[in-house]
């Protein structure tokens, strides 16, 4: 998972302070980032202010802001912060949105017509106060409150908007927490996991029933053979189930073998394959299942494959599409299924 950290809300600088540049403090503020993220992100990746004041205190310029809130949007859409750093330098360097969005389209497949408009700014005070209040309620090993914050959050800012911009982000702080912290705090990372869970199942609609010739193909969503991260696929199925689009949902660590055979079996219109880490992304498994094909001879059909996950990253296939984010992933879908997309 990527390094995300709750920070405190953002205060707005005086226009003097705007001309000098931020300091690190209040550049994490605006974020939603910590001081020692930064500082981690400069040093492993140079991801760094271009200049020093006297004293050797670090300013951060307008452009060095730009390119950390990029690097934040690109992982917060599961690119690893490495390949986040390098793709945040280079929009830089290359200047302007339209480089952006031709970069965005050869990365993921889709082209930017196709693609939603998503807001780039920090999370609100609203947001960032139901992640703080959800991550500490998770440290508390509080379940009740971890439930209650979870409704809160799709209640009030929508399915989409609460994973994306609650539950990913606390998920992100406290498994940073646990990775820092000497193996610490998992049992932290366990129950807020179970209770995200919950929350998108309980959130995922009964499956319409539909049989026969005219029934609709249904997307097929399974990790990996060796990925257990199933909660971005459990996401995007309760999202998927909102707009009405059938799936079968096959879970972690689903077998070659098993997951060839669903396929034929299943003919679905479309094939989410999630990835989480690079050893686990296997190319060639996704390029057999893009070449599936049924149906009677002369009108053979194939499914479209969707690559999720950091795991794929630089390994797109020919004809398949890597969405970026859970909306991305939910518009290419609901245009395949022939379906109106989510609404903004």
């Amino acid at each position: 998972m990527d390094e995300k950290h709750i920070g405190a809300n953002p205060s707005a600088p005086d226009e003097g302070a705007a001309e000098a540049g931020l300091t690190t403090g209040a550049l994490a503020r605006r974020l939603g980032v910590s001081p020692t993220t930064l500082r981690s992100w400069e040093r492993r990746y140079g991801i760094g202010p271009a200049e020093r004041m006297a004293g050797r205190h670090r300013r951060w310029s307008p452009r060095d802001v730009a390119v950390l809130e990029t690097m934040c949007r690109l992982t917060a859409a599961g690119l690893a912060p490495a390949e986040a750093a390098r793709a945040a330098r280079n929009e830089a360097s290359a200047g302007g949105p339209r480089r952006r969005a031709a970069q965005d389209e050869a990365a993921t497949g889709v082209p930017a017509s196709a693609r939603s408009t998503e807001a780039s700014a920090p999370p609100s005070d609203a947001v960032r106060q139901e992640c703080r209040g959800l991550a500490r309620a998770a440290v508390r090993l509080d379940a009740p409150t971890v439930e209650e914050r979870l409704a809160a959050a799709v209640s009030g800012f929508g399915l989409v908007h609460a994973w994306q911009e609650v539950m990913v982000p606390t998920l992100h702080a406290v498994g940073r927490k646990w990775a820092t912290s000497g193996d610490r705090y998992v049992e932290v990372e366990h129950l807020l996991s179970w209770h995200v869970s919950t929350t998108l199942r309980r959130h995922t609609r009964p499956p319409a029933v539909s049989a026969g010739p005219t029934a609709a193909s249904p997307v097929l969503l399974a990790c990996v053979p060796g990925e257990q991260h199933t909660l971005p696929l459990e996401a995007l199925n309760a999202g998927l189930s909102q707009l009405g689009i059938a799936t079968r949902m096959f879970g972690a660590a689903v077998p070659v073998e098993a997951l060839a055979a669903a396929v034929r079996r299943l003919g679905p219109a479309a094939v989410v394959l999630w990835a989480q880490a690079r050893s686990t992304a296997s190319l060639p498994l996704a390029q057999h299942v893009a070449a599936t094909e049924w149906g009677v001879k002369g009108a053979r059909s194939r499914p479209l494959v969707l690559l999720g996950g950091p795991g794929w990253a630089g390994r797109t296939g020919h004809g398949m599409l890597r969405p970026a984010s859970l909306p991305q992933a939910l518009d290419a879908l609901a245009a395949t299924c022939g379906r109106p997309g989510p609404e903004r």
